[in-house]
């Protein structure tokens, strides 16, 4: 049976628990359980805070887990990332009084806090740069006013909250994360399966079929817009002139496929949503 970690709460949670859902898995019941039994499909699951599924997953005591690629590197677990699951993205920056710090090296000897020590000591010394790393749970955007560190190292959206507390974003990017699908043993069968079902969510998410008439002449054309996948489907209509074609497209094109179709001459055209695919 297949042990896999989800988190119980936080960013990742609800989103992750959709997609196991949507990829034909069975959820907890119980939102206070910590564990429940999906025996189709021969797993069980066990609902972690997302900081610790790394370690869980790393020591091998569950198989394969869903958490962040800020948290797994900041574990520093034996566990790998076998896949990216497109969702709960964030940016970690630097932030600090403004003016005082130009780039990274200004960083060389100052205290730095961050809630991700390890991935942040890391980052810096990859590049030679000394500093003294203040580890805190949370609310780092207010070490510097009150004198705990002279510059945080932080999750960066728009930069609104580090602006609020008097503090300047500068330096390099430290790290780009999303949601991932971690493991040890990414050969296990069952965690083959996992993802190919946690891809086709994706997929499904990401594309829609759209499906039009347009005439034999105007095909070349039309079938340059919408090429789909690997190739679209051109099915015959009973009028030899026309022929029917469908193809999928990413949904935020929708629109504007669409419009291009009827300005080269398509008709009929219409948009489904995808339920699940395995591409």
């Amino acid at each position: 049976m297949l042990r896999i970690a989800v988190p119980n709460k936080g960013s990742l949670s609800e989103t992750a628990a959709e997609m196991l859902l949507e990829a034909g898995y069975a959820g907890r019941r119980d939102p206070r359980a910590l564990s429940a039994l999906d025996p189709r499909n021969d797993v069980e699951f066990f609902y972690l805070r997302p900081r610790d599924i790394a370690t869980y997953v790393g020591s091998g005591a569950l198989d394969v887990g869903i958490t962040g690629r800020d948290l797994l590197l900041d574990s520093r677990s034996a566990a790998t990332e076998i896949a990216s699951l497109d969702f709960g993205e964030s940016t970690f920056r630097f932030a600090g009084a403004p003016g005082r710090f130009a780039n990274l090296r200004d960083l060389e000897g100052v205290r730095v806090a961050t809630s991700y020590p390890a991935l942040v000591g890391d980052f810096l010394a990859r590049n030679g740069v000394q500093v003294t790393v203040v580890s805190l749970d949370g609310a780092v955007e207010s070490a510097v006013k009150l004198g705990v560190a002279d510059a945080v190292a932080d999750v960066v959206s728009t930069g609104s909250t580090l602006r609020a507390q008097g503090l300047e974003i500068f330096g390099p990017v430290i790290l780009d994360s999303t949601a991932v699908l971690i493991s040890t043993k990414s050969d296990l069968a069952g965690i083959t399966t996992l993802q190919r079902r946690l891809q086709g969510v994706l997929v499904a998410r990401q594309y829609v079929l759209i499906d039009y008439d347009v005439k034999v002449v105007d095909l070349e054309t039309a079938t340059k817009v919408t090429p789909g996948i690997e190739s679209p489907t051109i099915s015959p209509l009973h009028d030899p002139e026309w022929v029917a074609v469908r193809a999928m497209v990413p949904r935020a094109d929708t629109n504007h496929v669409m419009d291009e179709l009827y300005e080269i001459g398509a008709r009929a055209i219409l948009v489904s949503s995808i339920h699940a695919a395995r591409i």
